[in-house]
């Protein structure tokens, strides 16, 4: 009988967790925390006499490695023959040429027959590889571990998953199978596009798992809360504002003075439809504990719309109100024709989305870092790779790094006293003579006005050059790829930027200037030695 492999998830049904002899598999994830529990669990999921060889790429795999042969002694090395596992470790760099060329490193260095090969890496390694480029490696690799024997697991991670799974989903005929593992805040879901053993093929399958210190286990279908019918699916619940003073439209509309006495009436509804008012910034908190509130506690048929009166709401206030059970939010631009039609779309909806039991768990992740203005080079880049990492953002929508090149006889740090930052999460720092400007959360569109607001000078006036990045991956490879000064040239260059500070703030000098002296031109002794040797402004 061949020897199969297996992903080690406790609970969950052999022809999703078997790895065939020869197969070709790959797991796209979202977080690097999650892939790397993932592969340990892999690696430890395995028989006594399993040979695995674990490749690592880059940096980010340094701290499994670690984690594999620090927390438990349950591996050995090739040579070291006491029943454990074998366990091989490589890195590869980060690289286009690293990946092309891995079956013949493979060769060289481990010459594999009949062994279980891990490749543990980000996603942006695929991120200059076209899709026909892509197909080739994939077919060859797949040909290679044919003639060898072996199993191959990829574990992408981090940004660029979705591009990546987009790209993959076609390769049916070189891949055994396709999975994806989403994190949805207290839970993940566990998505199997094809997966393909001895036993068949399945695919399309979706199932919840949970983590604790072993790894990842499939949590049972929670049965569904039988809620009696209250025929309240024609009942619209809204507080009063929304209608700009126009009244009810039919006896089953209510209006209600306040979103406190909304949520107390939804409270006893069940397919109801609840429209709340949103006046300011400042009640968005609130209005998001309301919204999750009711998600969970009165389920899916419940119908939520918010309308935004005036305009308060940022891009990331919008997601935590959907992500909390909101149905639709209504920009304050819309009349009130539009936000009636509105409301009739949501009409026989169900939210499907899942809702964490914990509000505060969404109010924390989906709110950008709670940092602002100039950063050094070091802590710009970890603030901008955990602003990119953020699974609940979509992919391609989290923001826009601006580089700012300044007028020519303009330094750098010169050109940062213009810069004024107000919304958490926008970040700046100096480098390569160049401002570097990070804006989570806007859109492209949105950027002239945003820098607008951000220079006081126009920013065509002050710099000669600019350029943009808008997409995860670009964002990325251009921070990763930041030189950073010598540690001398970066201080003097803050502080100048802090001496500058000062000169605008403090009040400037006056010139010293001379006393004005009163001359008589009757007094006998206009011309004499002592006069016309005193200077203006010196006691006689």
């Amino acid at each position: 009988m061949k020897q199969n492999f297996s992903l080690g998830i406790r609970d969950l049904w052999d022809e999703l967790v078997t790895l065939q002899l020869a197969g070709f598999y790959w797991v796209n994830i979202d977080r690097q925390i999650d892939a790397a529990l993932f592969c340990q669990q892999i690696m430890h999921g395995q028989n006594n006499d399993a040979r695995v060889a674990l490749i690592g790429c880059g940096e980010r795999s340094d701290s499994l490695l670690t984690a594999l042969f620090t927390t438990d002694n349950k591996f050995t090395t090739e040579n070291n023959n006491t029943g454990k596992k074998q366990l091989s470790c490589y890195a590869i760099p980060e690289n286009k040429a690293a990946l092309l060329n891995l079956t013949d490193d493979l060769m060289r260095a481990l010459r594999p027959k009949n062994r279980l090969l891990v490749l543990y890496a980000p996603a942006s390694l695929w991120r200059d590889i076209s899709p026909e480029r892509l197909q080739r490696w994939i077919d060859d690799t797949a040909a290679w571990l044919h003639q060898r024997q072996c199993t191959l697991v990829v574990i992408s991670h981090s940004s660029g998953v979705t591009r990546l799974r987009n790209m993959l989903i076609s390769q049916h005929r070189g891949l055994y199978g396709l999975a994806s593992l989403q994190w949805q805040q207290d839970r993940a879901q566990y998505l199997v596009s094809w997966w393909a053993t001895e036993r068949g093929v399945r695919a399309n399958k979706v199932q919840m798992l949970q983590s604790d210190s072993d790894g990842w286990f499939m949590l049972k279908e929670e049965e569904p809360i039988l809620t009696p019918s209250l025929d309240d699916d024609g009942l619209f619940l809204m507080e009063k504002s929304v209608m700009e003073g126009a009244p009810a439209l039919s006896e089953h509309w209510q209006l209600l003075d306040d979103n406190a006495i909304l949520v107390q009436t939804g409270m006893l509804t069940h397919a109801a439809t609840l429209v709340f008012a949103l006046n300011q910034t400042s009640q968005v908190d609130t209005l998001v504990k309301q919204v999750h509130s009711l998600r969970r506690q009165r389920g899916e048929l419940l119908k939520i719309v918010v309308r935004e009166m005036k305009p308060c709401l940022r891009a990331s206030d919008e997601r935590l109100l959907l992500a909390c059970g909101a149905n639709i939010i209504v920009s304050h631009s819309e009349p009130l024709s539009r936000f009636l039609t509105r409301i009739e779309s949501v009409q026989g909806q169900r939210f499907t989305k899942h809702v964490p039991v914990d509000v505060e768990v969404l109010l924390t992740t989906m709110r950008p870092l709670q940092i602002k203005g100039y950063q050094p080079p070091d802590i710009f880049r970890q603030s901008v790779q955990m602003l990119i990492d953020n699974t609940l953002m979509p992919e391609g929508s989290k923001g826009v790094l601006v580089a700012l090149r300044p007028v020519p006889g303009v330094r750098a740090a010169q050109a940062l006293t213009l810069c004024t930052l107000r919304r958490f999460g926008d970040v700046v720092t100096i480098a390569q003579g160049r401002l570097f400007l990070f804006l989570s959360n806007c859109r492209l569109n949105e950027l002239d006005i945003a820098l607008k607001s951000i220079f006081r000078l126009p920013v065509d006036e002050a710099f000669s050059n600019r350029i943009v990045w808008s997409q995860d991956l670009q964002i990325l490879a251009e921070v990763k790829s930041l030189v950073q000064d010598d540690t001398l040239e970066q201080e003097r260059q803050i502080n100048d930027y802090v001496q500058l500070q000062q000169t605008e703030s403090a009040p400037s000098r006056q010139v010293p200037r001379r006393e004005p002296i009163a001359i008589d031109l009757l007094a006998p002794d206009l011309l004499g030695s002592d006069l016309r040797a005193r200077a203006p402004g010196e006691p006689s």
